[in-house]
């Protein structure tokens, strides 16, 4: 008899796998970051083909072989269909899905990422918050999440208003994360420092970044 294993997850990215599978990266809270293969998700009416896409998050059903896991079944969440109909939002999300893929591992301990995933996911669906001020709240907890985040810098001349956020963003619960908004003027203070800091920090360049600065 066949031993599942139930994990709760975001799904990153998924690829084509054969003619009618796919491949399926997912950040999971049991087991962190994991690739899984769904039968068939690509054949029109596959119960799995909605629970493979990008941002999916829920309930996966697995079973493990010797060499990697079949998704059996999903009970999905949130689908975030709203980012998947906006091409700016869109890439905001794979933005945010490629840094934690770059930042996660399998069997770490990853719900900090996830959690920061997915509430930003929401945020980017959320009207109340600019997305360029979701995209640096992500970056710099996501370096504070892996342990780098040096809080904001003292010799810079930053406003008030700007010292005080990146503090924040440093040691907030992801609860209570996207809960503040900035003028223009500290955006721009903030949108700096983040990008001084993923330069420093990540060390990595994310394909759906560039088409992002693109469209600003």
């Amino acid at each position: 008899m066949q031993d599942f294993l139930f994990v709760t997850g975001l799904v990153l990215k998924q690829s084509p796998s054969g003619e009618y599978d796919r491949r399926v990266t997912i950040l999971t809270r049991e087991r962190g970051k994991i690739v899984a293969f769904a039968r068939g998700a690509r054949r029109q009416g596959n119960k799995l083909a909605a629970a493979t896409n990008s941002f999916a998050f829920g309930t996966f059903k697995l079973y493990q072989g010797r060499d990697a896991y079949t998704l059996a079944d999903a009970e999905i969440r949130n689908y975030f269909e709203n980012l998947m109909s906006d091409y700016e939002g869109a890439y905001y999300g794979m933005y945010f899905a490629e840094v934690a893929d770059y930042y996660s591992r399998e069997n770490n301990d990853e719900r900090m990422m996830l959690g920061l995933t997915y509430q930003s996911l929401k945020a980017l669906s959320a009207p109340s918050i600019p997305r360029p001020l979701v995209r640096v709240i992500f970056e710099c907890k996501a370096i504070a999440v892996n342990g780098e985040y040096p809080g904001a810098p003292r010799d810079r001349g930053l406003s008030e208003s700007a010292v005080y956020a990146l503090d924040y963003i440093g040691f907030s619960s992801l609860e209570k994360l996207y809960t503040f908004t900035v003028t223009e003027s500290v955006l721009r203070e903030l949108q700096a420092v983040a990008e001084e800091y993923c330069r420093k920090y990540m060390r990595h360049e994310f394909k759906s970044l560039e088409i992002i600065k693109s469209l600003c």
